[in-house]
This record gives structure tokens, C-alpha cells and sequence, in this order.
């Protein structure tokens, strides 16, 4: 019984850490932000996070084209993300329309980016 109990206890143990699934949502192509989406990577980095490794992102555009978003919130939303991230109102808008129970962190655009 013993050995069951420590057993289980090292394979409990060895369970993988929950990777956490980010959504970002954006209104634009992704390599028009180019330096907010490398921003978001290395802040997130200094957090500790790497992607691949203990944080997964998808990554969803909408091209330049709006009435894509609900479209592309909704898909978050189906693959379970654990937060949305947006840049800007109109992908807000979206994210907000598609949950209410994911958490949303809406980064505003600068005027000077």
C-alpha cells in the first residue's frame, strides 16, 4: 500500500504544469503591429513565460477587414482560451460580444506607434 501511495505520488508529481492558452485578437494584419505583438512576446518573457513551453497563443486577425472579428472572437471563445487579449475598441467590442466569462485585456493603441 505504501509503495501505491509513493508511486502515485511521484507520477502526481511529474504531471506537466498546465500550459496557459492566450487569444490575441487584432483588427489588423499582425506584422502591421509587428513591434506591439514583439512587445507583448517580451514582456511576457520577463514574466517568465515562453511560448511553446508553458504558454500557448492564438493568434487571430482581421486583416483590416471588422466584420471579420466576431467571427475570430468566436473561434477563441470554441478553443477555450484562458484570456483574450485585444489591441484596440473594435476587437474589445468583439471579444466582449463573444464571452462573458473569459477574461479580456484590452491593450489600447498608442498614437505615436
Amino acid at each position: 500500500m505504501v509503495v501505491l501511495l509513493a508511486v502515485g505520488a511521484i507520477a502526481e508529481a511529474q504531471q506537466p504544469a498546465k500550459i496557459t492558452r492566450i487569444g490575441y485578437l487584432d483588427a489588423v494584419s499582425l506584422s502591421v503591429n509587428a513591434a506591439r505583438v514583439e512587445a507583448f512576446r517580451q514582456g511576457l518573457r520577463k514574466l517568465g513565460y515562453v511560448e511553446g513551453k508553458n504558454i500557448f497563443i492564438e493568434w487571430r486577425s482581421a486583416d483590416g477587414k471588422l466584420d471579420r472579428l466576431p467571427a475570430l472572437a468566436a473561434e477563441l471563445v470554441r478553443l477555450k482560451v484562458d484570456v483574450i487579449v485585444t489591441a484596440g475598441p473594435p476587437p474589445t467590442r468583439a471579444a466582449k460580444e463573444a464571452t462573458s466569462t473569459i477574461p479580456i485585456d484590452s491593450k489600447k493603441q498608442e498614437k505615436n506607434e
